[in-house]
């Protein structure tokens, strides 16, 4: 009999508490729900209070560097808060597919700049509205030093990553495989000094190093909040990026639906007018709410929203491209040009402007985008008959371009053309290079107006290739400008060859056909 009874009585204490467990100690109607949060969600910890008081439900929040690059742990959480689900939604599908998700306000990646780099870079725009193409040209020649968070684990910067790579595709749509095909950010990657793993981190970072670094590219707020806390040698500028920033909306993710009810009531509270207003003042975000009337700081209008890419393998390839930030190699170009007695008068007039638009003459975004940059090893070839003449700088200023463009500048004229040994001889460059620096990033561009009739047949250049080391035979791609009169047969077939490919130039269009290729390997 006692024990008959017991049994219910022991089902009935186990039930009160596991109730109890997760209503709260003491039996009061607290709801606690754990909550997987970005550390940039760590700011709203004032209001947590406030919330259990009028709702009665208590958000732990676990704040993980890699929350928004990882799978929530269903298992482990029942909400996750993030400010971006973007990344997750793409990459791991599974992850939070059919989750109920919640916005709950709003921050544009943008970019703070000195203000004596500010003024240097609106004077030299027309309009003075700067676009992501005149901060990664200022990056390029060394005249913006940026911090930015590591974008494989910061939803801030890998934001910042696809917001500038768009504008660089300049396409207006969310980024193609093909618009990343060729890497088109070495430039403007080239100026970033700081980073760290998280925006928070980033911040800190930029305040204990303001001499090597003139600029940071992060969400609004934070820069907003780092203006204010008087941590500054000199206050940035805000910069949104005429082209388009890429808005990030701290969505609140339902994990566990056991536990809707209590979610509804978070999420309602979040979204009060008076709420948004409270958030708005302690995170210097803006309210999702459009009858909410914004502090002034936050008045100025962000432009256009760029899209996220919805393709995985459009990330994947960024993330490559990018690599660590803190471990930058060098990259090399040999650039192999035709200097044969065909190439006098207007196609030469073609080379050397192309050269000089590489060289920062041209002002279109395009150009921004693909000019030589500081840090970049480059190699010119004069070819004829035989070599003509080879120079190699790497780029620290101005000077280096200059020598660069003398070289392509004067020269004296072969009077054949030996395609396939200039080709030849790019490849032992380039083994020599990679002898000496194996992590090097090392292309070969081919620029010829004619077909091969001195040196070395095609064949013979086939067979020394397949000789050459592996890691110089697959490291090293050949880009190949068909011009004029030259074999597109022979030159489409060994850029394929070797893992590269050829571009058709029309005499007017050569700088076009240089810009297509820059950032290839």
């Amino acid at each position: 009999m006692r024990r008959g009874w017991g049994l219910p009585a022991l089902c009935l204490a186990l039930v009160a508490g596991l109730l109890t467990a997760c209503s709260g100690d003491g039996g009061d109607d607290t709801v606690r729900l754990r909550v997987l949060a970005g550390p940039d969600l760590a700011v709203l910890a004032p209001l947590l209070g406030e919330l259990k008081d009028e709702t009665g439900v208590d958000l732990r929040l676990d704040h993980r560097a890699d929350a928004e690059t990882k799978a929530p742990d269903r298992g482990r959480y029942d909400l996750a808060w993030l400010s971006s689900d973007s990344y997750l939604r793409l990459t791991d599908k599974n992850a939070i597919r059919g989750l109920q998700r919640t916005p709950t306000m709003t921050s544009p990646v943008v970019i703070g700049l000195k203000p004596d780099v500010a003024r240097r870079l609106r004077a030299q725009v027309p309009g003075s509205r700067l676009s992501w193409a005149d901060i990664a040209d200022a990056a390029a020649t060394g005249t913006v030093r940026f911090g930015m968070a590591d974008p494989r684990h910061a939803g801030s910067g890998l934001a910042a990553l696809v917001g500038v790579a768009t504008a660089a595709a300049g396409t207006g749509a969310a980024l193609r495989p093909e618009d990343v095909s060729c890497d088109r950010l070495r430039g403007f990657r080239s100026g970033q000094t700081l980073t760290a793993d998280t925006g928070p981190a980033l911040a800190d970072a930029y305040v204990d190093h303001q001499d090597e670094a003139n600029a940071l590219i992060t969400y609004e707020s934070d820069l907003l909040a780092l203006n204010a806390t008087g941590r500054l040698d000199e206050r940035l500028e805000i910069i949104r990026p005429q082209d388009g920033t890429v808005l990030a909306d701290f969505p609140l993710l339902l994990l566990n639906p056991a536990h809707r009810p209590a979610y509804d009531k978070v999420t309602q509270w979040l979204r009060r007018d008076s709420v948004q207003r409270q958030i708005m003042r302690h995170t210097l975000r803006r309210p999702v709410n459009t009858t909410v009337t914004r502090e002034a700081r936050l008045r100025e209008p962000v432009g256009n929203a760029l899209f996220y890419p919805d393709r995985p393998v459009v990330l994947d390839t960024l993330l490559a491209d990018y690599g660590d930030p803190d471990r930058r190699t060098t990259s090399q170009v040999v650039f192999l040009l035709d200097f044969s007695g065909s190439m006098r008068g207007a196609r030469m007039a073609a080379l050397r402007e192309a050269f000089a638009g590489l060289s920062g003459a041209d002002p279109t975004a395009s150009g921004k985008f693909t000019r030589f940059h500081r840090g970049e090893r480059l190699t010119v070839v004069r070819f004829g008959g035989r070599v003509l003449g080879e120079k190699t700088v790497t780029v620290t200023g101005p000077k280096d371009l200059t020598a660069l463009a003398g070289t392509v500048a004067r020269g004296s004229y072969g009077d054949a053309t030996a395609v396939w040994s200039a080709l030849d001889h790019g490849y032992r460059t380039a083994a020599r290079e990679l002898s000496a620096d194996p992590d090097r990033s090392v292309s070969l561009v081919l620029m010829t107006d004619g077909e091969n009739n001195a040196g070395l047949p095609y064949a013979e250049f086939v067979r020394r290739h397949q000789a050459l080391p592996a890691a110089v035979r697959t490291a090293v791609h050949t880009y190949a400008v068909h011009f004029g009169e030259a074999d597109a047969g022979e030159l489409r077939s060994a850029a394929a060859r070797t893992g590269g490919r050829m571009v058709e130039a029309a005499d007017s269009s050569l700088s076009e056909a240089f810009k297509e290729i820059r950032g290839c390997h």
